[in-house]
C-alpha cells in the first residue's frame, strides 16, 4: 500500500498540489521506516506542504474534519485526497494512535510550559505529536521556546505590581502617583479613557509587552513616549540601553523616523532626564532584526542567542505581524533577563511569509480586553480612568494583562480608512459600495479583462491620483551638474522619495497578473514612452527590491532601491550603484555585488509590509488563488495614505478573498493560555 501511496504524493505534486519537497519528505519517512503506516507517510507529506503554506502543525482534526478549507486544492484534488483518506483509519483518535506507535514520532506529553523542546520518547525522532497536532520537530520546540519566554517576562514583575507602589522601571521605587503625574503631562486628559497613556503604563510592570492596533492608532507614538518616560524615571538614564528593531529594512527606517518625530513633540514641560538632542543621540540607529541578532550565512543559528545575549535594557520592534515563529524564538531567546520587549503591530494584516502566525496568537484578546482586577486597579491609578466594563475579566491570562489595543485612528479616517474597516469586518457589499460610488476619487475600481489595464496607472497614475511611475522618472531626468556631491546626494534622495510615493501590489507572483508579469509589462511600457532607457539587466532607474540578508553588504531582504550612476568623481564615476534610502542619508552598493535582487515596480502584498505609499494600486488575479484572503486585502488597502485603487481580473475575486480569513494550524495559543496538550 506503501508503494501505491507514494506514487499517488508524486502524482500530487505533479499537478501542483503539493511541492517536490512535500513528496519527497514522505519518501525520506519511508526510507526511515519501511515498516512506517501509510497514515504517516500521507500525514508527513501534508505536514511539509503545510509549513510551506505557514502553518506550523497538522491538526489531525482539521484535517479530518474540514481538509478542502485546510489545503485549498481544487476539486480534483479534493477528491483524490477524500480517496485516501477512505482508506485509512477512522477518526482522529485512531489516526493518532497510529502517528504515535511509529518510531519516527515523539509524544510531546509535557503541560508544563518551558524553553526546552520537551518532548519525550525518541530523541531523534523527526516528528512530534502534541494532542491532535503533528509537528516537524524544530517547531514543535519553537513554539514551547516562544510560549515559555512570552509567560516567563509576563510574570516577571507582576507580583511586585507597579499599581501598588512597589516598583519603577528599573526596580527602584516608583508610585502609583507618580507614574500618573508623569502620564499626565505626556497624555493631557481628555474624559475618556486613554489607551495609549495606558500601554505606557502596562509596558513599565513586566519584560514583555504588546501594543497592536491599525493604522494611525498611534503605535510608535505612544512607543516614543514609552521612552521618554522610561529614560525619565530611570536614575543613570544616560546608561539605558534602548534598541529599536523591525523585520525589513524599510520598516526599520520608518519606526526610527516615527520615534524620532514624536520625541520632538513631546510637551516641553516634561522632564526626559537627558537634554532631547541626547534623547535622540540614545537611540542609536534602528536595525533589522536578523542585523540585531547577527544571521550569518548557510546557518539558521544568529551570533545573539542566550548564551551570548544582545547588550540591551529596552527593544521596541515594530511591524510585528510579519515575524515568523522561528525568528520569534532567536529574539525572545536572545534577550537578557532583565530586558523589556515592546511589541508593535496590526494584528489584522497578514502574518509573515514563514511558518507562524505568532501576533495573531498573542492578540488574540486583544480586541476583548480581558483585563482582571489587579490590572483595573493599575489602570485607574495610573491613568485616573477606569478601564471600560466591557473589557474586564476575571480570568483574563498574564498575557492579556500585557496586550494593549489602540482603538482610536487619528490619521487613518476618510474613505480609505472606512474601506479598511468594511474588509476587516467582511462586508463585501459595503466595501464594494465605497469602492464603486465614492465621489472624491480617493476610491476607484478597475474591472479589467487584462492585466494590461494596470500599464496606464502605472505609468501616469489616474483622475484624483496622478503620478505613477512617470514621477519618479521625471526626477531621474534633472541629473544635477557633475561634480557637485551635495547636489547629487539631494537628487538621489528626491528619485527614491518619488519612487516611494506609488506601488502596484500583487495577490500573487506569477504570470501576467503577478509581480512577475507585471515587472516585465511596466518595464517594456516605460521604454516605450521613452521614460526609461534600458540596455541590459542593470540600467539607470531601475527599481530594486533585496531579496536575501546580506550583512556583509549592509543590504536586508526588503529592502528597496535605484540604480543610478554614481556621483562623478573618482575612480567609480559614473558607474551604476543601487542606492538605498538610510533614514536622511544614502547608501549605495555596486550593482555587480547584488546578486539576490528583483525588480520592483511591482511587488506583492507581503513584501509591502511596513511601508506606504500616496496611491496604492492592488491587483488581483484573474484566477481563483487560495492566496487571496481578507488579511491580503486589508494589507493591501492599508499601504495607501491618500488613493487607492483596486484592479480586478474576476467580478468574484475581491468578494470572494474577503469571505477567506487566514487561519494558520499553530499550537502556540494553547500554550499560552496555559495547555501543553
Amino acid at each position: 500500500m506503501n508503494a501505491a501511496l507514494l506514487i499517488e504524493l508524486k502524482a500530487w505534486r505533479e499537478a501542483g498540489w503539493l511541492r517536490r519537497l512535500d513528496a519527497a519528505f514522505a519518501g525520506f519517512m519511508a526510507e526511515l521506516d519501511p515498516q512506517a503506516a501509510p497514515e504517516l507517510l500521507l500525514a508527513s507529506a501534508l505536514l511539509s506542504h503545510l509549513e510551506g503554506q505557514g502553518h506550523s502543525c497538522l491538526d489531525l482534526a482539521v484535517l479530518l474534519s474540514d481538509p478542502d478549507t485546510l489545503l485549498g486544492w481544487n476539486l480534483e484534488g479534493q477528491q483524490r485526497l477524500q480517496a485516501q483518506l477512505q482508506n485509512l483509519a477512522p477518526n482522529v483518535a485512531a489516526w493518532r494512535a497510529v502517528l504515535c506507535a511509529s518510531p519516527l514520532v515523539a509524544l510531546d506529553a509535557h503541560a508544563r510550559i518551558d524553553t526546552r523542546d520537551q518532548a519525550n520518547a525518541n530523541a531523534n525522532s523527526p516528528l512530534v505529536m502534541r494532542g491532535t497536532r503533528l509537528y516537524l520537530r524544530r517547531y514543535c520546540a519553537y513554539e514551547r521556546r516562544v510560549a515559555g519566554q512570552v509567560m516567563l517576562r509576563c510574570r516577571a514583575d507582576l507580583a511586585g505590581d507597579v499599581g501598588q507602589g512597589a516598583q519603577d522601571v528599573q526596580g527602584a521605587g516608583l508610585n502609583e502617583s507618580a507614574l500618573a503625574a508623569r502620564l499626565a503631562t505626556l497624555f493631557p486628559a481628555r474624559g475618556e479613557f486613554d489607551w495609549q497613556a495606558f500601554a505606557c503604563a502596562v509596558a513599565l510592570r513586566s519584560r514583555f509587552t504588546v501594543i497592536t492596533g491599525g493604522p494611525g492608532t498611534g503605535k510608535t507614538y505612544t512607543a516614543a513616549r514609552l521612552l521618554a518616560l522610561m529614560f525619565a524615571l530611570d536614575e543613570q538614564p544616560r546608561r539605558l540601553r534602548v534598541g529599536l528593531a523591525a523585520p525589513t529594512g524599510k520598516a526599520a527606517a520608518r519606526l526610527k523616523q516615527s520615534i524620532e518625530t514624536a520625541l520632538v513633540q513631546i510637551p516641553a514641560d516634561f522632564d526626559c532626564g537627558l537634554p532631547r538632542a541626547d534623547l535622540l543621540g540614545a537611540l542609536g540607529a534602528a536595525r533589522t532584526l536578523h542585523a540585531l541578532l547577527g544571521a550569518r550565512p548557510d546557518t539558521r543559528k544568529m551570533r545573539a542567542d542566550a548564551a551570548n545575549p544582545l547588550s540591551l535594557d529596552v527593544l521596541i520592534v515594530d511591524e510585528a505581524s510579519m515575524i515568523h515563529l522561528e525568528m520569534m524564538a532567536n529574539l525572545l531567546d536572545a534577550l537578557p533577563p532583565q530586558a523589556r520587549v515592546i511589541f508593535l503591530g496590526d494584528k489584522d494584516q497578514l502574518a509573515s511569509v514563514e511558518a507562524g502566525a505568532v501576533l495573531g496568537d498573542l492578540c488574540s484578546d486583544a480586541q476583548a480586553g480581558r483585563y482582571d482586577a489587579a490590572t483595573a486597579r493599575f489602570a485607574l491609578a495610573a491613568t485616573g480612568v477606569a478601564l471600560p466594563v466591557q473589557t474586564l475579566d476575571a480570568q483574563g491570562s498574564a498575557l492579556a494583562q500585557q496586550t494593549v489595543m489602540l482603538r482610536e485612528s487619528r490619521r487613518f479616517g476618510g474613505p480609505i480608512g472606512a474601506l479598511a474597516l468594511a474588509v476587516n469586518r467582511g462586508d463585501a457589499a459595503a466595501a464594494m459600495a465605497l469602492l464603486r460610488t465614492e465621489e472624491s476619487q480617493v476610491l476607484r475600481w478597475t474591472e479589467a479583462s487584462s492585466a494590461h489595464a494596470v500599464l496606464p496607472l502605472a505609468l501616469h497614475g489616474r483622475e484624483g491620483a496622478p503620478g505613477g511611475y512617470s514621477r519618479y522618472l521625471a526626477h531621474l531626468s534633472r541629473r544635477p551638474i557633475e561634480g557637485d556631491r551635495a547636489a547629487f546626494e539631494q537628487w538621489a534622495g528626491e528619485v527614491i522619495q518619488a519612487f516611494e510615493t506609488f506601488r502596484l501590489l500583487c495577490a500573487v507572483r506569477e504570470g501576467d497578473w503577478g509581480v512577475a508579469g507585471l515587472n516585465q509589462a511596466v518595464e517594456r511600457a516605460l521604454q516605450v514612452q521613452g521614460l526609461l532607457s534600458k540596455s541590459g539587466e542593470w540600467y539607470e532607474g531601475r527599481p530594486i527590491m533585496v531579496t536575501r540578508n546580506d550583512s556583509g553588504l549592509g543590504v536586508f531582504n526588503g529592502d528597496i532601491g535605484i540604480v543610478l550612476r554614481s556621483w562623478a568623481a573618482g575612480p567609480q564615476a559614473g558607474s551604476l550603484r543601487a542606492y538605498f534610502a538610510d533614514g536622511a542619508a544614502l547608501r549605495s552598493v555596486a550593482v555587480s555585488r547584488l546578486a539576490d535582487v528583483e525588480t520592483a515596480f511591482a511587488m506583492t502584498v507581503h513584501k509591502s509590509q511596513g511601508s506606504e505609499f500616496e496611491h496604492t494600486v492592488l491587483v488581483l488575479p484573474d484566477q481563483a488563488s487560495n492566496t487571496l484572503s481578507r488579511e491580503l486585502v486589508y494589507t493591501g488597502i492599508t499601504r495607501a495614505r491618500k488613493a487607492f485603487t483596486l484592479v480586478s481580473g474576476r467580478s468574484q475575486s475581491f468578494a470572494q478573498a474577503l469571505g477567506r480569513r487566514t487561519r494558520r494550524a499553530s499550537g502556540l495559543l494553547d500554550l499560552l493560555n496555559g495547555g501543553g496538550q
